[in-house]
């Protein structure tokens, strides 16, 4: 399932959705390039989750812990930029405790993150040279039938 976002907003608002259908013990892994917009869609989920605290790239620490709003369902925010695929270092940040009652999303985290369970997320975002947003939804386990809360969110890309 791939969508078209022409803005940030847009953006922002596809994150939303996700934010609202997300509960604990879900796993979605952020893939693209610098500046696909990776953060941008996290403060989205954040926002959709009604999670506490500023988000921001944490691309420095490893990893924001966002406590639980109205929906109650912590967010973990983790950037595995840094790790380069050193799987030692996301060990230490015990994410497999936190899946268990957060909701976790790992930008970067393709090829080590989705170790951590069968039922994940990838969502592949890719900026094109107008500053479009591409987004596609790559779902494992149950996000198969889950992702079909998203119809509608934009036009889906011929």
């Amino acid at each position: 399932m791939s969508f078209v976002f022409p803005t940030p907003d847009d953006t922002m608002e596809f994150g939303r959705a996700l934010g609202r259908v997300l509960r604990a013990g879900d796993l979605v892994l952020l893939a693209g390039p610098l500046g696909a917009g990776k953060t941008t869609l996290t403060r989205g989920i954040a926002d959709g989750l009604g999670v506490g605290g500023r988000v921001s790239s944490p691309t420095f620490v490893l990893a924001r812990v966002h406590p639980a709003g109205a929906a109650g369902v912590p967010l973990v925010h983790v950037d595995a930029y840094r790790l380069g695929g050193d799987l030692s270092q996301l060990d230490d940040l015990d994410l497999d405790t936190d899946l268990e009652r957060s909701a976790i999303v790992v930008e970067w985290g393709e090829g080590s993150a989705e170790r951590l369970s069968s039922d994940y997320l990838v969502v592949r975002l890719d900026r094109r040279e107008d500053d479009v947003r591409e987004v596609t939804l790559e779902p494992h386990g149950t996000w198969a039938d889950r992702t079909r809360a998203f119809d509608g969110c934009s036009v889906p890309t011929p």
